[in-house]
């Protein structure tokens, strides 16, 4: 199973629209689980908030879960190596979960808790967007494994 757990919802009706069919597309390959957690009020305390979105993430991951944490610090990877990648964790993780963080970023909570971090671009997307480019990627390595077209 591919698990995308992300902090906050998707208020735009459009963007959730085209996470939906990008979501049916996946499941058609391999089962796929969105989660979503409260994004936290920013207060003062901008850490007391990173804690405690983390500690809501946290709460939906299972200890045998491969947890790929998308952060700004994380390695770059191309299409056809994200592919290869989910390829050889299937065999050994049949659960594999991506992990979007917040407005305010990742705490350190999470990056520890993380096998790997992947970096998506060296842009910032917001969160919400985050999450459309995540799950189109994910279509589109299962499109190259299946060795099928992807339309242009």
């Amino acid at each position: 199973m591919i698990k995308i757990v992300c902090v906050g919802k998707v208020k735009d009706k459009n963007l959730a629209a085209l996470i939906s069919e990008y979501a049916e597309k996946i499941n058609h390959y391999h089962k796929l689980e969105i989660v979503e957690v409260k994004d936290e009020a920013i207060k003062d305390n901008e850490q007391a908030v990173l804690d405690k979105e983390a500690e809501s993430v946290l709460s939906k991951i299972r200890d045998d879960e491969y947890v790929i944490l998308l952060d700004l610090h994380g390695k770059s990877i191309d299409s056809i190596g994200l592919a290869n990648k989910l390829d050889r964790l299937f065999i050994s993780n049949p659960r594999i979960t991506f992990v979007i963080g917040g407005s305010l970023g990742l705490s350190d909570k999470l990056r520890k808790r993380a096998n790997e971090k992947l970096k998506l671009s060296d842009l910032t997307f917001l969160h919400q967007m985050t999450r459309l480019i995540i799950l189109e990627q994910i279509y589109r390595c299962f499109k190259i494994l299946n060795n099928e077209t992807y339309h242009k």
